[in-house]
């Protein structure tokens, strides 16, 4: 399961505050310390975001490169270019 960057962000919180009020000096550094976990893996789950974000537009643009370039290629393999494709 993929975490998401507001998951991640709400434990840090959590575990910031809890690390700030914890009476026990053990506890204290336990709690900072997964703080600074949930903050690296707050990071990487912002990474994917954003690239998972990017990646329907990516498609896309390939698609249409595909598309055009088949195109062409039957245009090019055509006997008879001028009669099977409306002039541009």
């Amino acid at each position: 399961m993929r975490l998401s960057s507001t998951l991640c962000r709400a434990q840090q919180n959590y575990q910031r505050d809890r690390a700030a009020n914890a009476n026990l000096p053990n506890a204290r550094v336990i709690a900072g310390a997964a703080a600074i976990a949930w903050e690296k893996e707050a990071l990487t789950a912002e990474g994917r975001e954003k690239r998972q974000s990017c990646t329907p537009l990516i498609a896309d643009t390939i698609a249409a490169n595909i598309r055009l370039s088949r195109q062409e290629f039957d245009r090019l393999c055509s006997e008879n270019p001028d009669r099977e494709f409306p002039s541009d």
